[in-house]
């Protein structure tokens, strides 16, 4: 498990920078870059609404990936230490990133 920061600030999952989904997709098979990589979970959030599907938010998450150019991707899973989202105030996937993406 990875821990992970999720800067997505209108995300239903986020609290407090952690996801509280309890694992996550990164998305992205092709990517070369950061920019062309998602989270595929995000969900945006309705209004003040927090959706937690954990009992309590975890600095550690299992997080499952496609962009198989990532360096830190071993057999669809991400490897990384620490995991950077971003994406501010996403309204869709498309507009969040991983920040931790490197080339092979």
């Amino acid at each position: 498990m990875s821990e992970l920061t999720c800067g997505v600030s209108n995300c239903t999952y986020n609290k407090d920078y952690c996801c509280c989904k309890g694992d996550i997709m990164v998305g992205g098979k092709h990517a070369c870059d950061c920019d062309n990589t998602c989270c595929e979970s995000f969900h945006k959030r309705s209004g003040d609404t927090f959706t937690s599907a954990v009992s309590h938010p975890s600095k550690t998450i299992s997080i499952d990936c496609e962009a198989i150019k990532c360096a830190y991707n071993s057999d669809y899973r991400c490897h990384a230490d620490h995991v950077d989202i971003k994406g501010g105030n996403a309204g869709t996937s498309m507009e969040t990133l991983c920040a931790t993406f490197k080339e092979k």
